[in-house]
């Protein structure tokens, strides 16, 4: 090997660790305050920071913002846990703002020290004094990894307010101080916080701190497609969506493509393929629609990839109540499983198809409207005629009994008769409702004995009416 080969092999090498390196020092973090429940939106953008840490090798920190002590609850820091948990977003560090308190109100007195900031009347009829940060009025520009370079005078933005007093630094103060000791290196956060990062590159210029780089993402519109989505508008709250029966595969799935795309035709992607998958580059400036009919079709193709245990599971506890009654047969609900997981999008559906008694017939007999059993310009007699031949077909009927084999055994009959005046009927006459799955299906669910049973109760109820 010629030593030019040798060094460069050794150059190649040690770049490779280089980038390695820099990559394992990537930090991100999401910064969530506990004044209120925690919002989709907030998903996506701390999706976007773990996703970025882990994709480079890098730390993803959680940091509770919680300075605001009258706002604070502590049933929101436990709900930001919780979702965090329910999505599988797994954290390297949980760091809590508050318990730095002293080291905000250390920099803050360097800053007064130093000259850079300075203690002024702050309300405007003179009952206090606040710390403001004495701005150098400068044009400064950063590159945004989202929006490209972006130019601001600082001057427009005054000799902002970082303290309400020595004891209390402000939003602006600790965010900088806490990414500096944190040793954040990307700050990936919501457009609304583009009119903040000039104020905190001063800070951070004024104190000697590395200024991270900054990426804005866009903002999600809420469902008119015109304004931002905000937390006054309904299914906002993650933790709304786990008790709706959306999977968090789905939902991270649908929230992760607001705004970004990798640029192929592939739709479902796993928690970890959309680690893979994803990168600052592809993210989108202009906002991004929340459709939540996009929303319940990834639902539904989750919950397709969910073996049959795994969907009872999914839809058992709607049914506690009917399991503990003496109609409830177990051998049925196995039957009709698979009709409910073909019509169920969200666990709302189930919810609906039980609230409305659309799986009552399956466990008890309907009650018949002789009105409505008679197809169109059908007559009472020709149904009865029909209803007859068809009991009498099933009941001399021995062979497996399946839709497939029962649909070719009757079938003949129906399209020599008439389909609607023969089929109606027998459907109705087993479900009493105008909408129902095919009549085969429901012989199969329901067995020969109960079908038989209630075609004769139909038949004996269209009688008494005749005349």
């Amino acid at each position: 090997m010629s030593m030019f080969n040798k060094y460069f092999i050794d150059y190649r090498v040690f770049v490779t660790l280089l980038i390695m390196s820099t990559e394992k020092n990537i930090v991100t973090r999401m910064a969530p305050s506990p004044t209120g429940r925690f919002h989709v939106g907030g998903i996506r953008t701390a999706f976007y920071n773990y996703a970025f840490a882990r994709k480079h090798g890098g730390k993803f920190i959680l940091r509770i913002e919680d300075t605001d002590k009258e706002r604070n609850q502590k049933e929101y820091e436990d709900e930001i846990y919780e979702v965090f948990k329910w999505v599988g977003m797994d954290y390297d560090e949980v760091y809590r703002q508050s318990e730095h308190l002293e080291r905000h109100q250390e920099i803050l007195r360097n800053l007064i020290d130093n000259g850079n900031a300075y203690e002024a009347e702050g309300a405007k009829d003179g009952s206090g004094n606040v710390i403001r940060f004495k701005n150098p009025n400068k044009e400064i520009t950063f590159s945004d990894e989202i929006l490209g370079d972006i130019t601001v005078d600082t001057t427009d933005l005054g000799d902002f307010v970082i303290a309400r007093n020595n004891q209390s630094p402000l939003y602006h103060l600790a965010v900088v101080v806490d990414d500096y000791d944190e040793g954040v290196t990307h700050v990936i956060r919501a457009q609304e916080h583009v009119a903040n990062t000039p104020r905190q590159i001063l800070l951070h210029e004024a104190l000697g701190f590395t200024t991270p780089t900054y990426a804005h993402v866009p903002f999600i519109l809420g469902p008119d497609g015109k304004k931002k989505l905000s937390k006054r508008d309904t299914n906002v709250a993650a933790l709304d969506y786990k008790e709706q029966g959306y999977l968090p595969e789905a939902l991270l799935n649908f929230l992760a493509f607001i705004g970004w795309n990798p640029g192929t035709e592939q739709e479902l992607f796993s928690k970890d393929e959309l680690v893979n998958a994803f990168n600052l580059e592809q993210v989108q400036k202009g906002p991004g629609g929340y459709n939540l009919e996009k929303l319940a079709w990834l639902n539904k193709q989750w919950l397709n990839k969910r073996t049959e245990q795994e969907f009872r599971a999914y839809i058992d506890p709607l049914f506690n109540e009917l399991r503990d009654t003496p109609i409830y047969r177990e051998e049925v609900m196995e039957k009709i499983t698979p009709l409910i997981r073909e019509r169920t999008e969200v666990l709302a559906d189930v919810q609906t198809m039980i609230t409305e008694g659309e799986l009552d017939y399956y466990f008890v007999d309907p009650e018949i409207n002789t009105e409505k059993v008679i197809w169109k310009k059908g007559t009472k007699e020709d149904t009865i005629s029909h209803l007859e031949k068809v009991s009498e077909m099933i009941g001399s009927y021995s062979e497996d009994w399946n839709k497939e084999d029962l649909k070719s055994h009757i079938f003949p009959y129906a399209d020599e008769l008439g389909r609607g005046d023969v089929l109606w009927p027998l459907r109705y006459s087993l479900s009493g409702r105008d909408k129902s799955p095919d009549p085969f299906t429901l012989l199969e669910v329901l067995g020969k004995d109960t079908s038989l049973r209630r075609i004769t109760s139909t038949i004996n109820e269209l009688r008494k009416n005749t005349g």
